[in-house]
């Protein structure tokens, strides 16, 4: 309540009229925050373990995790779990560094609780993300690395591109997310196609197997593949998608990335929804859950699914789970709702459970 009526009301006034200054002002208190080990302790008053669970092979003290795109560069990876996460996601990151589309690029619809954002996959490169991590002492919680495809590599190179990622990255990742959905990146949704998914999946699969029998201490389990689906597509592209899945070996999917469409939004939100991008928040809830839904029917519940879009309560989360979700991921309602929310959510799962 506090957060809503005071705080995100300041924020979002004195953030800057740009809304990804609101967001580089809050990456900053959390990078700060991450590096205060005996304020972070302080600030927990949380039992991290509220609902643990174990899905594809790693363990998660509970369901609720931050989705890819909030902290791309893993500027404030120790401050997540303070606040009430289960698991993190850093990127989406690229091989190559690369600054995004121009600014501005992300848009508040606040009557509809949503997002519109192009980002573009602005971040600073894998052997960048690999050197922070690097130097970070390990996290108290399962850590994902969603990889993207460079910008300015074309799209019959984008194996190499996602494996050069995965390479100088392996050691960090409990999990690696494949993201071929993101709308900002110009033909980037091509590689759901299954032969080209195909193609990447097995390259990645083939490479994290040699990377965990070459690695320290083999031989290693190989580490968990996760493919990033889009919200649009139809019930006959994810089903060619899960069974690509299946074929290859993934370990799990993702549902879903964000939206061309603007169902749903506030009559008040309209004018600002003709900008282009991917809408996220609340207006994606059902579609997302239905995508999960799908998925869980397709696949007779037998590959893992984390329910992201739309989830801004516990009883949104609840709902995700219901549809076949095994973990969820917060953004959007994380910024609408405040740092109490995956707390809020974690608990509630262990009271349903």
């Amino acid at each position: 309540m506090l957060y809503r009526q005071v705080l995100r009301p300041l924020l979002f006034k004195f953030g800057g009229a740009d809304p990804e200054d609101a967001h580089e002002r809050t990456m900053w208190a959390l990078s700060r925050l991450a590096n205060r080990p005996r304020l972070r302790e302080a600030l927990v008053g949380f039992n991290a373990r509220a609902c643990p669970t174990e899905v594809f092979g790693l363990k998660f003290p509970n369901p609720v995790g931050l989705a890819a795109g909030m902290d791309k560069d893993g500027r404030a990876l120790h401050a997540w779990p303070s606040l009430g996460f289960g698991f993190i996601e850093v990127g989406t990151v690229t091989w190559r560094p690369q600054p995004g589309n121009p600014r501005p690029r992300l848009y508040r619809l606040p009557a509809s609780e949503a997002l519109i954002n192009r980002m573009g996959f602005n971040n600073r490169g894998a052997i960048s993300l690999a050197a922070r991590l690097a130097d970070l002492e390990p996290l108290p919680v399962p850590l994902g690395i969603s990889l993207g495809k460079s910008k300015v590599t074309p799209l019959e190179d984008a194996v190499g591109d996602y494996l050069a990622s995965l390479r100088v990255l392996h050691e960090f990742g409990d999990y690696f997310a494949v993201n071929v959905s993101s709308p900002n990146t110009p033909g980037l949704r091509g590689l759901q196609d299954a032969g080209q998914l195909r193609t990447l999946l097995t390259a990645l699969r083939e490479e994290g197997g040699r990377l965990a029998s070459t690695s320290p201490g083999a031989p290693a389990k190989v580490k968990p593949l996760l493919v990033k689906i889009a919200p649009d597509l139809t019930e006959h592209a994810i089903a060619e998608v899960l069974e690509v899945c299946g074929e290859v070996g993934v370990d799990g999917l993702i549902a879903t990335n964000t939206t061309l469409s603007r169902d749903g939004l506030a009559e008040t939100d309209r004018p600002r929804g003709v900008e282009p991008g991917g809408l996220s928040g609340r207006p994606l809830g059902a579609r997302a859950r239905a995508v999960v839904a799908f998925a869980h029917r397709e696949t007779g519940g037998k590959l893992p699914i984390i329910g992201v879009g739309g989830i801004d309560t516990p009883d949104a989360a609840a709902r995700m789970f219901d549809a076949g979700a095994s973990l969820v991921q917060l953004y959007t309602g994380f910024i609408y709702h405040g740092p109490s929310l995956p707390r809020r959510i974690a608990l509630d799962a262990r009271d349903r459970s």
